[in-house]
């Protein structure tokens, strides 16, 4: 899954290369992001100003403060649509490496069960969630280091916290206690949803071989075959809805309820009348993104519930090839166009 695309020197360019340009881009995306959370701050504090003084704010500079918001997003959707359309072909190529090292050893893994649907179908889904999630996890991190240090600076505004009093930079601190919260919440009501997922697509390989065989057999994939088949199939979605009906209320009700969180947080603050709008806003979005970043795992279980299932189906696939490679096997590399 990885050394044929990482370790081989055909595809060094596309993976290493590749890799730190997507990384590279992600970082300018997330200073973008910092700058619109600059902008929301002081076009914030102009509306306050506007409708608390009459006049005192101009249409021109008006407009301009809006100016600067659309070149500064304009920029941050052309980047966006070249990244993901670069990651698109980033993820063809990872998948099209590990297709030639599976196809180089067909002749040891034609016979396991659901081979063709772990080269055709598991090699892309695991690229691709693969390069998703790793995409997702380097942008939490660069947005932590980019906003983290600015919600440690601007928790300075915030005077104490409902029911605590008084802390030094608190929000960071709430930030990090709302996500871990979540964390272990989501971990503990989904810990079974990888081994339903693994089982999920093991009944459908073998509904769908069955399907396969019967195309050219007419004794193959008789009624009787097939719905004892389907009803295997329909027996496992049917627990794996159960189980993702509890997992998503408890997801989605923390989720909601992190939203009132930084106004809860602010609440003394903003009764005291201690910070401005526009630094209510800095203060909101920068939680917002903090927060989010800590919420990693959060956001990204049932993806990962997704890649546990087809890492163990490609990981079992490459158990035999590297049997195979120890009694001393050989592959059968696939011919170059």
């Amino acid at each position: 899954m990885f050394r044929s695309f990482f370790q081989n020197r055909t595809w060094f360019l596309w993976a290493w290369v590749g890799s730190v340009l997507i990384l590279w881009v992600t970082w300018y995306k997330v200073q973008l992001d910092v700058r619109i959370n600059e902008w929301f701050g002081s076009f914030y504090d102009m509306i306050q100003k506007a409708l608390s003084e009459p006049g005192s704010t101009t249409f021109e500079a008006y407009m301009a403060e809006l100016s600067t918001f659309f070149w500064i997003a304009a920029l941050y959707v052309a980047i966006a649509v070249v990244l993901d359309f670069f990651i698109k072909h980033f993820i063809f190529r990872w998948r099209t490496a590990m297709n030639d090292y599976y196809m180089a050893y067909w002749h040891v893994v034609r016979d396991i069960e659901g081979a063709a649907q772990r080269v055709q179908e598991d090699t892309m889904r695991f690229a691709r969630i693969m390069e998703g999630l790793g995409v997702a996890f380097m942008r939490s991190v660069m947005t932590l280091i980019a906003f983290l240090p600015l919600l440690w600076e601007l928790s300075k505004n915030v005077t104490e916290l409902p029911w605590i009093g008084p802390v030094d930079h608190a929000l960071v601190y709430v930030a990090l206690l709302s996500a871990a919260s979540g964390t272990v919440l989501l971990a503990a009501v989904g810990f079974k949803l990888p081994g339903l997922e693994f089982n999920n697509q093991k009944v459908e390989a073998a509904y769908r071989k069955e399907l396969v065989y019967g195309e050219d057999h007419e004794d193959r994939a008789r009624p009787e075959t097939v719905a004892e088949l389907y009803a295997g199939v329909r027996r496992n979605y049917f627990r794996l809805f159960f189980h993702y009906l509890y997992f998503d209320v408890a997801k989605w009700s923390y989720l909601q309820a992190t939203v009132l969180v930084p106004y809860l947080a602010l609440a003394p603050t903003i009764i005291a009348g201690a910070i401005t709008l526009g630094v209510m806003q800095q203060i909101v979005r920068a939680f917002s993104r903090v927060e989010s970043s800590f919420q990693y795992l959060v956001n990204a279980w049932t993806t990962i519930v997704e890649l546990i299932s087809v890492y163990k189906r490609l990981r079992a696939f490459e158990t035999h090839i590297w049997e195979y490679e120890r009694n001393g096997g050989t592959p059968q590399p696939m011919p170059v166009e």
